[in-house]
């Protein structure tokens, strides 16, 4: 499952998830800083988005920034009936991610929505559909959110790859940001996959054409300079996280991933949460609800080459917390990750 790379390709897959320089020719830019050139640097992208390493690069928006609400949602689908369901869910276009975990709870996903009341409804309509209740799990407090994966770590000590100092940042944004027209034509060229040029900010090549970009200060059409202090101003307010590459973690060889969720007491799930951030194979961190049944409160996405390398960070936490209560739920398939198609009107 795991595709061979060069050096240059596993320092471009981390270079490129870290984000990339915005300004006029970013591979040039990133050519430059790992001893490359820009024409070498672009092919070797290419082939790796060809293998399906990279999935796409492009924009990482925070849909918070946008006046959006997202949960967790998790189901017990009879096994007869998981494809029919896991279609029904893919096919919202408000889903992000989805997937089969081996647990009793076997279908989790992630969904976003305007209001608590229409995801509630959206949850509704599917439970009257397949007579199934779907639970929603939204998050209370971020810990973590920087799913990256280290395509040099192969062969690194356990202990390198599992304790890894994370700094745990909180988000820029607490609620819509207002945007211009401008904002938005270039926000949504910048969410689709970005060209694999040498200037790939001009506005031909982001598919806006100048006469489509409304005039800056001066009263002039925006070219490449006006887009990048563009991008550069929807960064600085936290609309965009990054411009960076999303990578297949499974051809990486990251092929073990189990969601982690354990009970914590109030008082202390804050700061059991930023010692869970901290671990390196953890890429999503939470503090959610519960529902009756369902007591687990703390909530982490681990990646790791192996179930070992897991494990240990599970034993590790769990004796230093005192946790006795927790469950694994692994990754049995990936049914959808494609990243929500926002309107900006």
């Amino acid at each position: 499952m795991s595709v061979r790379l060069s050096k240059l390709q596993k320092r471009l897959c981390n270079e490129l998830q870290d984000g990339l320089p915005i300004c006029a020719r970013p591979f040039d830019d990133l050519a430059k800083y790992l001893g490359s050139d820009e024409e070498t640097v672009l092919r070797e992208i290419r082939e790796l988005r060809k293998v399906g390493v990279i999935r796409r690069i492009g924009a990482l928006i925070n849909y918070r920034a946008l006046g959006l609400i997202s949960t967790l949602v998790a189901a017990h689908i009879a096994e007869g009936n998981l494809r029919e369901v896991a279609e029904a869910v893919n096919s919202l276009a408000e889903v992000s991610h989805n997937y089969h975990r081996a647990h009793h709870f076997n279908l989790w996903f992630t969904l976003q929505g305007e209001s608590h009341k229409q995801i509630e409804r959206t949850l509704a309509n599917l439970a009257e559909r397949f007579d199934v209740d779907f639970h929603s799990l939204p998050v209370k407090r971020v810990f973590k959110l920087d799913v990256r994966f280290d395509a040099e770590s192969e062969g690194q000590p356990v202990s390198d790859v599992q304790e890894a100092a994370t700094e745990v940042k909180s988000e820029k944004v607490k609620g819509k940001i207002e945007l211009n027209e401008n904002e938005k034509l270039i926000l949504a060229r910048l969410h689709e996959d970005l060209e694999l040029t040498s200037r790939p900010f001009v506005p031909h090549q982001l598919g806006v054409s100048r006469s489509s970009i409304g005039a800056g200060l001066s009263g002039k059409e925006l070219g490449e300079e006006e887009v990048l202090e563009v991008i550069k101003g929807l960064i600085d307010k936290g609309v965009i996280r990054r411009i960076a590459a999303v990578v297949d973690h499974r051809k990486l060889g990251f092929v073990a991933n189990v969601l982690f969720c354990s009970e914590v007491a109030e008082d202390r799930v804050v700061e059991a949460g930023e010692r869970l951030a901290r671990f390196g194979i953890v890429s999503h961190c939470y503090e959610r609800e519960t529902f009756e049944g369902w007591p687990y409160n703390l909530f982490a996405m681990m990646h790791a080459r192996s179930m070992g390398e897991i494990q240990h960070v599970i034993n590790k936490f769990v004796e230093a917390e005192g946790i006795d209560s927790f469950e694994l739920l692994p990754t049995a398939a990936e049914l959808k990750k494609k990243p929500v198609k926002y309107r900006f009107e």
